[in-house]
């Protein structure tokens, strides 16, 4: 199974008024590390809107929390497919603290292929092919 790591420092700005990490940034490093993935596979779902008129939309998001966040703290964001259908791919992401090992966050994403070559209708379409057997091969 391909794993790909993201690492960062949480930063000022990532806090609450209670010193620990705003939930929603949660999210966005979820985001940001699924869009990553995507490109340690050979796919950059920005040139995949343009080139090939498809997106992978977001269907579904989860998160639990197991520890909080805080300032300066080096984590590492694992992503890797633990879900594959002829339409949907489902991303695990484990967010760690890089100091102890320990798992703060298990967060999960459930993407659409989208085709998107009318933007009026959007409307649901098989992976395409290569980006199935890639996504097939990194769930393995």
């Amino acid at each position: 199974m391909l794993v790909n790591s993201v690492e960062r420092k949480i930063m000022w700005g990532d806090l609450d008024s209670l010193g620990i990490v705003f939930y929603p940034r949660f999210y966005e490093w979820i985001d940001a590390s699924g869009h990553l993935f995507f490109e340690a596979l050979g796919f950059n779902l920005g040139r995949l809107w343009q080139e090939r008129n498809i997106c992978f939309g977001l269907v579904g998001t989860s998160s639990e929390y197991l520890s909080s966040g805080r300032y300066h703290q080096r984590i590492r964001i694992d992503t890797s497919v633990s879900a594959l259908a002829p339409k949907t791919v489902t991303l695990d992401n484990l967010i760690i603290d890089v100091a102890s090992g320990e798992v703060m966050v298990k967060g999960q994403e459930k993407r659409i292929c989208l085709d998107v070559s009318d933007p009026e209708r959007f409307h649901a379409r098989d992976i395409p092919a290569d980006v199935y057997q890639t996504l097939e091969q990194a769930a393995r």
